[in-house]
C-alpha cells in the first residue's frame, strides 16, 4: 500500500492543506480561466481539495489520481457537492489517454511526484483542445526538508522558474507566467513558497 493509500482517510483533516488548497483555487478562479462549457482535468486530484473549489465554475470534471484509497475517499467527499459532474480516474498521469480531449490541465502540489517532466508536458499537450490552458501549483525550490515522512516518491525539490519555463517551451506551451499564491511554515521552522503557473497550449503542438 502506498503512503497516500495510507493517509487517504485523514488527508483532510489537515488545516493547512485546506487553507493551500483554497488559494490555489482562489488563484485559478480569479485569473478567469475557468468557463461554464468546460471539462478540467485535475492531475493528482487527491481526496479532492482542490477540484471541491472549482467544480462549481464548470461542466465537468476528471479527478485523476495514482492512490485508489485516496479517490474512493474523494467520492465520499463529492457526495456533499450538491451539482458536481466529476469522473474518477485511476491512472498513472504519463500513461493517460482520452478520445475526448480536454479545455484544461489543473493541478496541486503533484508535478513534484513525477520524474519525467518532458513526458509530462508532452501528454499534457496531448490531452488539451487547442488553446487549452493548464494551471500547476508547486513548490519552488527548496532544500529536501518540506517532506517531514521522507522523500519517498519525491522527484523534485521543488522548481526553479527559468528551468521549468524551458522545459514547458519545448513541449508545447506558450504565453507562460508564474505567481507566488501560498506560503507554508512548517514544525521545522522553515517557510515554503508555492507558485501557481499557466500556460497555454501552442497551436504547433500535438
Amino acid at each position: 500500500m502506498s503512503r497516500f493509500d495510507k493517509a487517504a482517510n485523514g488527508w483532510d483533516h489537515s488545516d493547512r492543506r485546506q487553507a493551500m488548497a483554497a488559494d490555489i483555487a482562489g488563484s485559478i478562479i480569479g485569473s478567469g480561466l475557468l468557463k461554464p462549457h468546460m471539462h478540467i482535468l485535475d492531475f493528482g486530484a487527491g481526496t479532492g481539495l482542490l477540484t471541491r473549489h472549482l467544480v462549481p465554475y464548470v461542466r465537468k470534471m476528471t479527478a485523476l489520481d495514482l492512490s485508489q484509497k485516496m479517490l474512493e475517499q474523494l467520492s465520499q467527499n463529492a457526495h456533499s457537492w450538491e451539482g458536481a459532474s466529476i469522473e474518477l480516474v485511476h491512472s498513472d498521469i504519463i500513461d493517460y489517454r482520452t478520445k475526448t480531449k480536454v479545455d484544461g490541465i489543473v493541478s496541486s502540489m503533484s508535478m513534484h511526484h513525477v520524474q519525467d517532466l518532458d513526458a509530462l508536458f508532452q501528454n499534457f499537450a496531448r490531452l488539451l483542445k487547442p488553446q487549452g490552458f493548464i494551471a500547476i501549483a508547486d513548490l519552488e525550490l527548496e532544500d529536501g526538508t518540506f517532506h517531514s515522512d521522507g522523500n519517498e516518491g519525491v522527484y523534485h525539490f521543488g522548481f526553479e522558474e527559468e528551468r521549468l519555463s524551458a522545459i514547458i517551451s519545448t513541449n508545447g506551451f506558450k504565453n507562460i507566467c508564474f505567481q507566488k499564491v501560498h506560503e507554508i511554515k512548517k514544525e521545522n521552522g522553515k517557510r515554503y513558497t508555492l507558485f501557481l503557473m499557466q500556460a497555454t497550449k501552442d497551436e504547433a503542438s500535438a
